[in-house]
């Protein structure tokens, strides 16, 4: 539910404002609407009308932009939905990207400015769109001035304005000058249009940043280049929680282009230089001692015996009870239990993390791809001392983020670090694969056991999930756990409706989270806890579902009459993916249902496993309902991108620790789907169009699952611990 807070008070102090943005998701949202006109920045301030929409006078429509583009397609959705309610020619809208100064200096007019958590579009959508009628009134508005008729007598189309009965006719570009003077209606108060009448918005029009990727004219962060600009190479202590000890900064001082040696904080060292791989070169060849420290000692198997202990354990840090689930299991005619496993996942974005800060006495500057443009100005304020009204953060698409370029902020902070030993050049720092890979916010480790029981009519009676494993709120955000409670571990197996709510009736039902947290840093990953705890439970089921002799789909369909909505994309999955139907021989199939981020998915998957154990995963079919459609184009584009991911992470994806520290640190090691092994795949949406939900990371939870119990038909044997390659199958 997005919250909404109208500030008109004095500007925002800078700790408050680092507080209140630097979180991963969240936050106020000001509306804005009541700022005054022409107060914008930029050559079309002029035509300003509303915040959210400039008029040019050739009639072109540049709607302003607050999220982050990464490749999910939340531009052009974005610009739909405002272009929808505007009534403008598509073919004349242009985009412009926001800035959190602009942002900040207009009292955070345009809300929040953080992408993640599959909310670009689904948290500012209703914003948005009254930002575009609150356009496409003041125009009318100017128009009728003009001509001197009552606004009600005009109609528009395309950006074209007529008045019936006088046979007259203009355009947006002509009467934006006079619609700027107008005091603007209140957005509240204005009916926005029923879905299904759209005619721009909900369509699969092209995506509007296309162009500019094919022909090279898009700058990424990587590759961005600045008059008198000096490049920059990091090393941290590989060893989490170790420190820097020590560095012969002479060693390098004369390699080609090496301007300094810059220790970063307690942990790191960078080195500056005229070209990133001179900086890369002298900071391999860099002597380097490090304290590494106890968690040196830590390794894959103390770490496993760690999670372990949570499975066993009297106290939980969140727990979901109806009836007596442990009674009901103890009674039961048949009893099945099992344990599985995930391990830690990177975020393995293909641009690697990177900044370039210039920093002066009065200025900081930052360009940075990032999820959270506030989170950026906060870390660039904090870190310089700057005044947050004197710095800036430019902003660039993302060459991949899945939640690693949210609230973090740590590539920002080391360039500045770095930058303050260089006032007024501007400085990119460049972290190689390789330390992207060892100092990752990484995907939680965790464990989870589960424990069923059945009646003599082989009816699920009671139902024990004990999850263990590590706490991202521990790390990132401690503020949210509300007594040392984080329910956030447990997403999927809510028992609320709107975000993750678990869509089976069981009688009897425990859930409970043990934390046990490693010295290992991690944070939010594409579908973050809906990706392990969707594994788990349909993995279960589907056991459970054997066990008792049913149908897979007949016995979850079973549970879930008071879950129409899971129901109905389960539905969808099944009959696309030809449930009960001949395969050919030795392909077999698998299904799973979950839900996260206020969407609801399915999946079925075709897989066949050869006689030395290969896995070859040959179609998917994915349901999805989040409501409301933006762009199905789009949709289908990160569906098919989150096959990707999860495939990539249930097949190869790991994280190894010995010696404190990660192994995989390369794609070599660090394995991807790759393109031969990509299953075909088909998207079948199911929109209620009562509810906004996301769409970038609800599907990747059921892509494990599906393909999971598929190879369980395929082998007769469940597979209790990703990735799938570790696992011996025949």
């Amino acid at each position: 539910m997005t919250k909404t807070i109208h500030d008109t008070t004095a500007p925002v102090s800078r700790r408050k404002f680092i507080v209140g943005s630097a979180a991963v998701a969240g936050g106020g949202l000001a509306l804005g609407f009541d700022v005054p006109l022409g107060a914008a920045q930029g050559q079309n301030a002029g035509n300003e009308l509303g915040i959210w929409v400039v008029v040019r006078p050739n009639n072109d429509c540049v709607i302003r932009i607050a999220r982050s583009e990464m490749g999910q397609g939340t531009i052009t959705g974005l610009a739909q939905l405002v272009a929808e309610e505007l009534e403008c020619d598509w073919q004349r809208v242009k985009t412009e990207g926001l800035l959190p100064g602009q942002n900040l200096a207009r009292k955070r007019a345009w809300g929040n400015m953080s992408t993640g958590g599959s909310q670009g579009i689904r948290q500012s959508q209703d914003y948005v769109r009254r930002g575009g009628a609150v356009a496409r009134m003041m125009l009318l508005q100017a128009a009728a001035n003009e001509w001197g008729v009552p606004v009600g007598e005009l109609t528009v189309s395309k950006g074209t304005i007529s008045h019936a009965a006088s046979k007259r006719q203009t355009t947006y570009g002509r009467v934006a000058a006079a619609a700027v003077k107008l005091t603007p209606p209140d957005p509240k108060s204005i009916k926005l249009k029923d879905p299904k009448s759209w005619t721009i918005a909900g369509k699969p029009l092209k995506r509007l940043d296309t162009a500019a990727k094919l022909n090279g004219s898009l700058v990424y962060a990587i590759d961005l280049k600045l008059p008198g600009m000096l490049n920059a190479a990091i090393k941290d202590c590989p060893v989490y929680g170790g420190k820097l000890r020590s560095f012969d900064e002479a060693k390098v001082a004369k390699l080609p282009g090496v301007r300094k040696v810059v220790r970063v904080k307690d942990t790191a060292v960078a080195v500056v230089a005229d070209t990133w791989w001179q900086a890369k070169t002298a900071l391999d060849a860099l002597p380097i001692v490090w304290d590494e420290g106890e968690n040196a000692k830590v390794s894959d198997a103390t770490i496993a015996q760690h999670i372990a202990t949570g499975l066993t354990a009297t106290e939980t840090n969140g727990d979901r009870r109806e009836g007596d689930a442990l009674a009901a299991i103890a009674g039961a005619a048949k009893k099945i239990e099992a344990t599985y496993s995930t391990p830690f996942l990177s975020h393995a974005c293909m641009e690697v993390m990177n900044a370039t800060v210039r920093l002066t006495a009065d200025k900081a500057e930052c360009w940075t791809p990032t999820q959270n443009l506030e989170a950026s100005l906060a870390a660039l304020s904090s870190e310089s001392g700057v005044p947050l009204g004197q710095c800036e953060v430019y902003r660039h698409d993302l060459g991949g983020g899945f939640g690693r370029r949210g609230g973090t902020q740590d590539y920002v902070r080391k360039a500045v670090t770095v930058a303050k030993e260089f006032p007024g050049i501007p400085i990119k720092l460049i972290w190689s694969r390789e330390e992207d890979q060892t100092h990752d916010f990484f995907r939680p480790i965790s464990m989870a056991k589960f424990s069923a029981g059945l009646d003599e009519k082989n009816n699920l009676v009671g139902l024990h999930v004990r999850v263990s494993g590590q706490s991202i709120n521990a790390h990132l955000n401690p503020a949210a756990m509300a007594g040392g409670r984080d329910m956030r571990q447990l997403q999927g197996f809510w028992a609320e409706a709107g975000d993750a709510q678990m869509g089976y009736t069981v009688p009897n039902l425990l859930v409970e989270y043990a934390m046990r947290n490693t010295h290992v840093p991690v944070g939010p990953w594409r579908g973050v806890n809906t990706n392990q705890n969707g594994y788990y439970l349909e993995c279960f089921i589907e056991e459970v579902a054997r066990a008792s002799g049913r149908d897979s789909l007949e016995f979850r369909r079973a549970m879930m009459s008071k879950h129409p909505k899971h129901l109905a994309v389960l539905n969808a999955a099944a009959e696309k993916g030809d449930w009960g139907k001949p395969l050919p021989p030795g392909v077999h199939r698998g299904i799973a249902q979950f839900m996260g981020y206020g969407s609801y998915s399915a999946a079925t998957a075709e897989v066949s496993v050869d006689k030395a154990g290969n896995v070859k995963v040959h179609r998917m079919v994915l349901a999805l309902n989040c409501g409301h459609i933006a762009n199905p184009d789009q949709i289908a584009a990160q569906v098919e991108g989150s096959v990707v991911y999860g495939l990539s992470a249930t097949l190869f994806g790991e994280c190894p620790v010995a010696n404190g520290r990660m192994t995989s640190l390369n794609f070599d090691t660090y394995r991807m789907l790759r393109l031969a092994e990509m299953p075909k795949v088909e998207t079948v949406t199911v929109p209620t169009y009562d509810f906004w939900g996301g769409v970038g990371e609800p599907t990747i939870c059921v892509v494990a699952p599906a393909v999971i119990n598929a190879i369980f038909t395929a082998t007769g044997k469940p597979v209790r611990s990703l990735p799938v390659k570790n696992v011996k199958l025949v």
